[in-house]
């Protein structure tokens, strides 16, 4: 899978690595503490599939400058303060199968380390003058915080629908790789149209990508969370969703019941499992996630062809398709 991720980035591969650099210098700090966190965060980094997104979005639509540098940091920064907020949330002690921050100093010190990088990253839009990155950033900041508490909202009373669960997801997950794509097409070009395409582009992407992570939760993947954690956790997905509404009451009712008393039984949650499964969940998910996928494969065809548009579409398939 790295070598197909590579192939993906080569048309920027010389920028994101200039990129890395900039990212590092970013995350300073004269707080020894602090440098020695971040320098965890550093070694410990993912895919850094959003700042892929911004510089091949910036491509597409011309070339890439500083400004693409500043939103990719800018986009970056939050990304990685919001997982280090959600591991404090979640009580979650490992990310990507390493210790989390929390795990290894403690909540007070995450939460700081979380508003440290958030912050920085504004201060990098304000010094440079990227007002408008910084507008397009702090508002998907604020659609993934309004996100996370509606679908808290909701686990209590699990009274949630297809439109509710997207609307959760559109700003959870979808708002900040809309706003990477935006970003990245506004650090090249003025054409509103493309931008605005972009950032449509994005949420689309984002929201495949959410319902992905979403199917790996009844799979057997290898994917550094165990099963039916989303199930442990209350969360209503897609095809618990789906498979809730095809059901009779009394079966329905009972599902329910397992989820708000016994989420945490082992047994109760294979169940579930096996539920979701035979009343056509997965295949349901996996429909709208491939909608979704081909909707922003289209969005894509309106631009000319090139070899940043090429990535772009070989990337959404890669997230459609991962195993992890």
């Amino acid at each position: 899978m790295a070598s197909e991720l590579d192939k993906i980035k080569s048309p920027v591969g010389k920028e994101l690595k200039e990129f890395e650099k900039h990212f590092k210098n970013s995350m300073k700090s004269s707080v020894p503490l602090l440098d020695k966190i971040t320098y965890y965060i550093v070694q410990k980094k993912g895919k850094q599939v959003r700042p892929i997104l911004v510089f091949l979005c910036a491509k597409l639509c011309g070339e890439i400058n500083d400004s693409t540098n500043v939103a990719a940091s800018l986009i970056e920064l939050s990304h990685t303060a919001s997982l280090v907020h959600d591991d404090v949330v979640d009580d979650a002690y490992e990310r990507r199968g390493f210790f989390s921050i929390n795990a290894l100093w403690k909540n007070k010190i995450a939460v700081l380390v979380g508003d440290f990088l958030l912050t920085k990253g504004l201060q990098i839009a304000l010094e440079t003058k990227n007002y408008r990155h910084l507008e397009t950033v702090s508002t998907a900041v604020q659609q993934m915080s309004e996100g996370e508490l509606l679908q808290m909202e909701k686990a209590r009373k699990l009274d949630i629908d297809e439109s509710i669960y997207f609307e959760i997801i559109r700003q959870k997950t979808a708002s900040l790789i809309a706003a990477a794509c935006s970003a990245g097409a506004s650090s090249t070009t003025d054409n509103e149209d493309w931008i605005s395409k972009m950032r449509e582009f994005g949420e689309k992407v984002g929201i495949a990508f959410q319902i992905k992570d979403d199917l790996f939760d009844y799979g057997d993947f290898d994917i550094g969370k165990p099963r039916g954690i989303d199930i442990k956790e209350k969360k209503m997905t897609l095809p618990l969703i789906y498979a809730l509404n095809k059901s009779e009451k009394v079966l329905r009712n009972k599902i329910i019941n397992y989820i708000k008393t016994d989420s945490k039984n082992e047994e109760k949650v294979k169940e579930v499992i096996s539920f979701v499964s035979t009343m056509g969940g997965l295949e349901y998910a996996e429909q709208i996630m491939i909608k979704y996928q081909n909707e922003a494969i289209a969005i894509l065809k309106t631009f000319p062809e090139s070899e940043a548009r090429n990535s772009l579409e070989n990337l959404v398939f890669f997230f459609t398709s991962r195993k992890n």
